[in-house]
């Protein structure tokens, strides 16, 4: 089950093993999901599109911080 956070009014959703950014996250919303290689932080346009970095990082904490620069700065 996905967990949300919110900062600075854009909604962080940490996905749980298994779970698709495209059905758990809604425009706007920044997903951080865990895959073997890392901590990816996923970005979801307003037209449904997903972007992200291009590498993941190596811990969650890292990811998080990430996520919540990038709604800092409205991504």
């Amino acid at each position: 089950m996905s967990t949300s956070i919110k900062h600075r009014r854009v909604t962080i959703v940490v996905l749980a093993p298994g779970e698709q950014a495209s059905l758990c996250c809604g425009p706007g919303d920044i997903a951080i999901c865990s895959q073997p290689d890392g901590w990816w932080t996923r970005f979801i346009a307003e037209d449904g599109s997903i972007d992200s970095y291009d590498q993941p990082y190596p811990t969650y904490l890292q990811a998080l911080w990430a996520a919540k620069a990038a709604a800092e700065f409205g991504f």
